[in-house]
């Protein structure tokens, strides 16, 4: 398997058949990164993995594998699942995640309301989800909190994103990763939002979003203003 842009190796986007996951591989892979689906299910991700390489062209280094083999191809993991599936998915790959790993958790506790959409954030007993993700991971392994306030209907088309992504994580090089990636998104601007336990702050914001989303009929997103050029850098 090739590596990315930055010589890290490739990025695995776990669930990344999901609306948020296949939305951040589609515009890594335009972007020239080298990209893996995983997946519960591998033959999800294989048809995932295609459907993006047809959309990128010749250029995309995509490909599609179970979640499992994914976390041992790379060391770059990418969580994107549903909450209610968060604790599950990290207890069945704690021994498959590589030592050294900087795992980028963009899980949010939403419930899940009629027609699919969610709207209500649930309480963590951790805090947020990001640190339940921290507590299951295992030692030695970087966590950083991002991509939670990204409408994944805007990540899933081809327009520049007009959204910034606040980073949160008590790992200096995990947060130096997350905040590089999102700035691979035309568009998208990061910023360093402190410590992990920050992110009890940005999760709820995806709430928020979701419902004004809902009610005026877009895809919400946030932009910090007033900050100077250096922040997003």
């Amino acid at each position: 398997m090739s590596g990315n842009a930055d010589g890290r190796g490739p990025i695995a986007v776990l669930g990344g058949t999901g609306a948020l996951g296949y939305g951040l591989a589609l515009r890594w892979a335009h972007a020239g990164e080298t990209i893996i689906i995983g997946s519960r299910e591998a033959s999800r991700a294989k048809a995932a993995a295609a459907e993006i390489r047809q959309r990128v062209g010749e250029k995309a280094q995509v490909s599609g594998m179970g979640n499992a083999a994914a976390c041992a191809a790379a060391s770059i993991l990418v969580l994107s699942v549903p909450f209610e599936n968060q604790a599950e998915v990290l207890k069945q790959l704690k021994v498959a995640v590589r030592p050294g790993s900087v795992v980028i958790d963009c899980t949010v506790p939403l419930a899940s309301s009629v027609g699919g959409r969610a709207s209500r954030l649930l309480g963590v007993w951790q805090g947020s989800a990001a640190e339940q993700a921290a507590e299951l991971l295992p030692k030695g392994v970087a966590l950083a909190a991002a991509f939670q306030n990204v409408s994944a209907d805007l990540l899933r088309g081809d327009a520049p994103l007009d959204c910034d992504v606040i980073v949160c994580s008590d790992d200096t090089e995990a947060g130096l990763i997350a905040r590089g990636l999102a700035a691979k998104i035309p568009g998208m601007r990061a910023l360093d939002g402190g410590k992990l336990e920050n992110a009890r702050l940005i999760e709820p914001i995806t709430a928020l979003l979701v419902g004004l989303s809902i009610r005026h009929k877009g895809h919400g997103g946030i932009r910090v203003t007033g900050l100077p050029e250096e922040a997003y850098k």
